[in-house]
């Protein structure tokens, strides 16, 4: 199943839990996406499918200015794996395709 779509993001942080929503597109053959949460929308770096692992980098400012690292395995419609920010440890990643129904709702 393609990876492109738009995925719900939990991630269990030292400070609480951060909801993200992830949106994976291809253009020319090469993975691209951007994600929104906590008021701001950033893009995504490096994305990368290589067999059913998952990768990205992105730079968010809010809560805080941190570089991310995300390793994640894909599972049908579940993405399950981490998320790392240089010296801090892992924190737990899970997530969720959206359905068409979902998407055309604008969940």
């Amino acid at each position: 199943m393609p990876i492109e779509g738009t995925w719900d993001l939990s991630i269990s942080t030292p400070i609480g839990k951060i909801n993200s929503v992830v949106e994976l597109r291809r253009q020319d053959g090469v993975l691209t996406g951007a994600a929104h949460g906590a008021g701001e929308q950033v893009p995504l770096d490096d994305v990368a499918l290589v067999g059913d692992r998952l990768t990205w980098k992105q730079a968010i400012t809010k809560p805080m200015r941190l570089n991310l690292a995300f390793a994640l395995a894909v599972d049908g419609d579940t993405l399950t794996g981490t998320s790392k920010a240089g010296r801090l440890p892992a924190s737990k990643v899970t997530g969720r395709r959206r359905t068409v129904r979902e998407e055309a709702a604008g969940h």
